[in-house]
Formats: structure tokens, sequence, C-alpha cells
């Protein structure tokens, strides 16, 4: 059988992101991609034209990552976790990011990923007050009482805020959470851990 084959029915002729059954192809999930559905998955046009950068990200359609993120297969996990990554300027998709889970050697895969794809996202560089790189996922504390707008408490100096989200196109802005509350906060106001 040929690999499209192999994926087809293990997908039951449907994208493995989103669902779609028109226009599906197969998707090589790198680094190291071979020919083995192993390293692949199936994926619409929609999909894969948005994962290529062929087309821009559309939020909205990524919602069916909340379905496909709990996929038992690895290049869907994979594929899940790159794409809430790049989306995790987003709410939902930070929430789901903190939620699934990757054993070691998937998470690897998934990071390396990442990594191949030189991500041109990372010419904005988010930085504490003592300069500081912040990577998303670090836990930074704050320096300083802050009020919150909106939400009507102050998070207080001393607070620590864990698993944080890099705001992508302004390098002085991270989300975390405080108090139950995802809010964004000024970099010149933590220090990482």
């Amino acid at each position: 059988m040929s690999l499209e084959t192999d994926l087809r029915a293990r997908a039951e002729d449907k994208c493995e992101l989103c669902g779609a059954s028109e226009n599906l192809s197969v998707f090589p999930v790198g680094p190291d991609a071979d020919d083995t559905a192993d390293r692949a998955l199936l994926a619409c046009q929609t999909c894969s034209d948005q994962m290529t950068g062929a087309a821009e990200l559309d939020g909205t359609h990524w919602r069916c990552l909340n379905e496909s993120a709990w996929s038992t297969e690895a290049p869907v996990q994979v594929t899940a976790w790159r794409m809430l990554k790049k989306l995790s300027a987003e709410t939902w998709a930070q929430d789901l990011l903190e939620m699934i889970y990757l054993d070691e050697e998937t998470q690897s895969w998934a990071e390396a990923g990442l990594e191949a794809a030189g991500d041109d996202e990372d010419a904005i560089v988010h930085k504490d007050t003592h300069g500081a790189v912040l990577s998303a996922g670090d836990t930074v504390t704050l320096i300083k009482d802050l009020k919150v707008k909106g939400a009507g408490f102050t998070a207080k100096r001393g607070t620590a805020v864990r698993n944080i989200a890099l705001v992508p196109d302004n390098a002085s802005h991270i989300e975390g959470r405080v108090n139950d509350q995802r809010i964004v906060i000024l970099t010149e106001f933590v220090k990482k851990n």
C-alpha cells in the first residue's frame, strides 16, 4: 500500500486536523520526515496552506485543534502542538496548550520541528527588566504592584506568573495568569526566574 492509502485508512478519508473531506493530501511532519505514516498526516488544502505559510493563519479555522490535539497519532499531536504554539497569542490556544500532554519523545520531535522552521517571529525578542531573554512557558516574578485594568484587583509584587505566553507582535508585552485571570503584563515589570 502507498503512504496516502495508509493515511486515508487511518484518517477515514478526513483531514486529521480539521475533519474536512475535500482536497486531501499527505503532509510530511518533519524534521526527518520519511515516507511512512509515522511521520506524516492527511491534511486538507486549507490546513496545508496555513501550515506552510502559503495562506495567512486563521485562528477561527484552527479551533478544530480542540478535538484533534487529543489524537492518539503522534504526527497529529506534534502538528497540533506546533500550531498551538504559533497561535499562542490567542487565549483559547494558550489554554489548550497548557492542557495537552506529549510524552518526552513526541515533545522533543515537536520542538525540533519548530527550531528547524527557524521561526521568523524570533526577530521580536522579549526581555525582562534585567535584559534576560524570555521564552514562552517561562516563569516570571512581578517586581512591582500592578493595577489590573478592568479586573478590579492589584497584582502584587513578588507574584510568580507561570507558563507565560509571548505577544508575537510586541516585544514589551507578555501574557500570563494572575488570580485565575489571563492578563497582559509589560516585560519591564517582570524578572525571569
